[in-house]
């Protein structure tokens, strides 16, 4: 299964349209692109495989394999991407301003959902992200 990231780029942050199957699926906010700098700048355009993931802070969630010089690049809730994110990625349902949204967890869960079933699938789940 392939989930298309469109991105659009701000000085203060990036705002992105989820696509699954070339139909719009919600939205995601990220920091600004910083150079891929860790902690600061949201990750390289590219494609990158998902893969299940739990913690204790986020529940069930999703981590992008093999971005370049970064690990642990979460998909994971979060409103705010000044304030919450460092470096990850936050589904939202309606986007309020530049890297911010609301109902994020609502999306992350619908999304987890979605990925969770094509594991059990046993098909491979691709992150495409692009501008």
């Amino acid at each position: 299964m392939d989930i298309i990231l469109h991105r659009t780029y701000y000085k203060e942050g990036t705002n992105g349209a989820l696509f699954i199957k070339e139909h719009f699926f919600g939205f995601c906010i990220e920091l600004p692109w910083l150079e891929n700098r860790r902690n600061v700048s949201c990750v390289p355009e590219g494609v990158y495989v998902l893969k299940a993931r739990y913690s204790q802070k986020f529940g069930h969630h999703l981590i992008l394999q093999n971005v370049k010089n970064r690990t642990l690049i979460l998909v994971h809730p979060a409103n705010d991407a000044l304030k919450e994110l460092r470096g990850c990625i936050a589904p939202v349902t309606c986007l309020s301003g530049i890297g911010k949204g609301t109902s994020s967890r609502n999306l992350l869960n619908k999304l987890v959902s979605k990925c969770y079933q094509a594991f059990d699938r046993n098909e491979t789940v691709k992150l495409i992200i692009k501008s």
